[in-house]
Parts: structure tokens; C-alpha cells; sequence
């Protein structure tokens, strides 16, 4: 009887690339570990896997002979980023942007990688947005990937691109919002403009951690860097380094128009103050004048007669009158 050897566990997908420009080939997913021999003929090897299939550590444990701090690395379920150069070989976590089967979400994701010379390993929980577009730019032109850290690049400057597209849709939602704030109804979007700005400061953060990050890569040691990755972190910084400076104009913009907002309500409400305190200042005269007729005293005036009602009311007008001219003479009103 003949054994069946099992498939990869987790795997997403794999791709071979060749060291000419014809396109890469797609291992099938079914692929056992033996097709995944790195040849000598100068290409490399793509793998993506699914850390929600348990059995993935055990399968890392034993593959090309990699350090135990890199399966670490690759099966971690740590929520920070990280890049370590290490003997020629890049890995560690960078942050990404889930992706649902029919939409694209702004929920953070987290992706795991190892890049040496002949091979290239990443590891999701979740479907990532940017990876997926790399899956999509190999299929249509493979011949632009020579080496594993050319689809390193491409994965952070997808990444980057993912920033720009969120950073115009803030910025148009951002707009909407600008509109109502300065408009002369009285609004208050501060609901709306919540989701926003935590997204936004969840982007510069995130954004900021993988800029340093990639700053002090770039000043490994020689020994430890790869082939060719001070060229890629020196492009990929100034690409994070100009979105960033979009995200930080869009945090400072978001938190001027949480403050424009906050000044319109302070003043709607300070008007608010200010016609209830007239009320008060009008209405407390009268209510001296009934209030001193109305104690059940002997020897009030206008008692008897019939007239007491009439210099009463007369009294409660002149005590608005004498209201009026003393706020008038305080430039009160």
C-alpha cells in the first residue's frame, strides 16, 4: 500500500520563481513538502500560510532548517511590529489591513515573514489587504521579482499605498464633516468625527512604529543585512516618511475641527446661559413684588379696597421697567 504524503498545513498559497523573466509557477494547493526543495537554479520560493491551522508550527519547525527565533517570529500571535536582521535573513511582524470576502476593512491585521536568500514565508490569522494585491502584481508580471526581498519591498509598499488610499477617504469624510461644522446650523458632529480621528491616530501610530522600525534596520550591521535591503529600506523609509507626513496633517486637521466643534457648542450653550440668566434677571423683580404681597401679614398695603389688585400689577411693571434700564445702563443687554 502506498503512503500519501500530506499536504502543507495552512498553506494559502506558494510560488516558485524562476531566475528568467517567464512567469512564476503556482504550486498547487494540495503541494507536499517536497515540492517546496529550493532548487539551485537561481529562483526562490513564496510561501503563505494560515497560523489558524494549528499544525503550522510543527510543519516550520522542520523546514529549511530554520532558527527557532524565526518560527517564533513567523508563528507569534503578538499585536507589535518588529523587523530583525539576523545572518542574512529579515523577519519579524508588520501591520496590515484586514480584508473580508466581498470588502476591505480598516481593522488592523498583523503579518509575519522571513526573507533569506532562496525564500520568502509569511504568516496571517486573518486575510490582509496588501498582501493580496502582492499575490495580484506576481500573477500579472513575476519577472519583476529577482530576489525574495523584492516581494519584501512590494508587501511594505503596498502597505504604504493602503495608507494613501485610507488617508483619501478620511480626508473626503473629513470634508463632509468640515462642511456641516462651518455651515450655520447648529450640528453636532463630534459623533461622526470620532471614528476618524481614532482611526487616524491608530494609522500614525502604526505608521510611525514601522518607520523606526525600518530607520534602525537600515542601520544593521552589514554582516547581518541581506543582499541588497539597505537599497529597499532606503526607499521604503522615504515612502513612509512621505505618508506620514499626510497622516499627521490629517490627525491635526481632525483635532482642529474636534475643537472648532467644541468652540460652537461652548458658545451655543454660553447663549443658552445667557438668555435663561435675562429670564432670571426680568423675572425676579415681580417675584419679589408677589412675593411681598402675597405674606399673611396684618397691615398690608392696598388690603382693603378695590384697587389693591390693579397697584400691584402696576408695581410688577415697574419692577420690569427698572429691570430693563439697569441692564440697559450695564450694557447688559
Amino acid at each position: 500500500m502506498t503512503l500519501l504524503t500530506p499536504a502543507i498545513p495552512g498553506l494559502v498559497w506558494a510560488y516558485r520563481f524562476h531566475p528568467d523573466k517567464r512567469p512564476c509557477t503556482r504550486l498547487a494547493t494540495e503541494a507536499t513538502r517536497a515540492e517546496l526543495a529550493v532548487e539551485d537554479d537561481g529562483g526562490f520560493l513564496w510561501l503563505h500560510l494560515n497560523l489558524a491551522d494549528q499544525r503550522v508550527p510543527a510543519f516550520l519547525d522542520g523546514f529549511q532548517d530554520l532558527p527557532p527565533d524565526v518560527v517564533s517570529a513567523l508563528t507569534t500571535h503578538d499585536t507589535h511590529a518588529s523587523i530583525t536582521l539576523d545572518e542574512q535573513m529579515v523577519y519579524g511582524t508588520l501591520v496590515d489591513f484586514q480584508r473580508e470576502f466581498d470588502s476591505e476593512t480598516r481593522d488592523i491585521g498583523w503579518l509575519h515573514f522571513v526573507v533569506t536568500e532562496k525564500l520568502i514565508i509569511t504568516t496571517r490569522l486573518q486575510p490582509l489587504r496588501s498582501i493580496d494585491r502582492v499575490r495580484a502584481a506576481v500573477e500579472k508580471n513575476a519577472g519583476r521579482y529577482r530576489r525574495p526581498i523584492d516581494v519584501f519591498e512590494t508587501i511594505v509598499a503596498e502597505f504604504q499605498r493602503t495608507l494613501i488610499t485610507l488617508v483619501l477617504e478620511l480626508t473626503e469624510e473629513l470634508n463632509h464633516i468640515e462642511d456641516i461644522v462651518y455651515d450655520s446650523a447648529q450640528r453636532d458632529e463630534r459623533r461622526r468625527l470620532a471614528p476618524v480621528r481614532r482611526t487616524v491616530v491608530r494609522l500614525h501610530r502604526h505608521l510611525r512604529t514601522v518607520l523606526a522600525l525600518m530607520r534602525r534596520a537600515a542601520a544593521a550591521d552589514d554582516d547581518d543585512m541581506p543582499l541588497g535591503f539597505d537599497d529597499v529600506a532606503a526607499r521604503l523609509t522615504s515612502r513612509l516618511e512621505a505618508v506620514d507626513h499626510d497622516v499627521y496633517a490629517l490627525q491635526d486637521r481632525a483635532r482642529l475641527l474636534h475643537e472648532e466643534i467644541d468652540s460652537k457648542q461652548s458658545s451655543e450653550t454660553n447663549r443658552h446661559l445667557y438668555i435663561l440668566s435675562l429670564m432670571t434677571a426680568f423675572l425676579l423683580p415681580p417675584s419679589l413684588v408677589t412675593g411681598f404681597f402675597g405674606m399673611n401679614t396684618s397691615g398690608m398695603p392696598f388690603e382693603h379696597g378695590e384697587t389693591g389688585t390693579t397697584f400691584a400689577i402696576i408695581f410688577i411693571a415697574l419692577s420690569i421697567a427698572i429691570a430693563w434700564f439697569v441692564l440697559r445702563r450695564a450694557r447688559i443687554l
